[in-house]
């Protein structure tokens, strides 16, 4: 399934899925293309979670979801979506699989039950949240009115900044786990969870990472 939406300014898009790998990638492009494979054991079993790409008046959503609130493995979805980089992702739902972002530069939210998350070239809000799995953030802008707020209940977290920024407020907790930063931080790591904070400049915009179990890992340039 392939189709192309138009997408005024500001159009909140909603992408929801059982089990899928889902791609979305940021260009100049003014409207929004999205491709949906799915597979299956039988042709029949295609009709368990039917694609799903509609506007309506709370904006655009893309679903493929199993009927019944089904969760089989064997019944998975690939999706691939073009936006333009200035595209609101207000929600981003998947039970399971792989979500990968690239060049979004306004909005995106993101919650992930079961896998990972990569994300590189982002700014503006941003949430990404994954149940068990790692998240890896690369080369991410911290920008004015924005936010970096990342959740992660049993895996790594790691953020590459591609330079320090000059202006952040940056909260990073483990409540079983270290801490590792590139970015001085000051700690508090010897009893209970694991905590680091830094301020610098104006200390806005805010970026936080919890992790239940599991490292954070703050990196620059490398």
């Amino acid at each position: 399934m392939s189709r192309v939406v138009p997408l005024p300014h500001g159009t909140p898009i909603r992408v929801d899925a059982t089990v899928a790998d889902v791609i979305i990638t940021g260009s100049n492009r003014p409207d929004l293309q999205v491709q949906i494979a799915r597979h299956a054991p039988t042709a029949a079993d295609l009709s368990r979670f039917a694609p799903i790409v509609e506007t309506t008046p709370d904006g655009v959503r893309v679903a493929v979801v199993q009927a019944d609130d089904g969760k089989d493995a064997n019944l998975k979805a690939e999706i691939t979506i073009a936006s333009p980089a200035a595209a609101v992702f207000q929600a981003i739902r998947v039970f399971e699989g792989h979500v990968r972002l690239t060049n979004l530069r306004a909005a995106c939210d993101v919650d992930l039950r079961r896998g990972s998350i990569d994300a590189s070239g982002l700014a503006g809000r941003i949430r990404l949240e994954s149940g068990i799995g790692a998240v890896d953030v690369r080369d991410t802008d911290l920008t004015p009115g924005g936010m970096l707020r990342l959740r992660v209940f049993n895996g790594p977290l790691r953020v590459r900044f591609a330079r320090t920024p000059v202006n952040a407020r940056i909260l990073a907790v483990t409540f079983n786990g270290k801490i590792e930063s590139d970015i001085p931080l000051t700690k508090k790591d010897r009893f209970g969870p694991r905590f680091g904070e830094a301020t610098l400049g104006s200390g806005d915009p805010v970026a936080s990472m919890d992790v239940v179990k599991g490292d954070i890992t703050i990196s620059v340039g490398r």
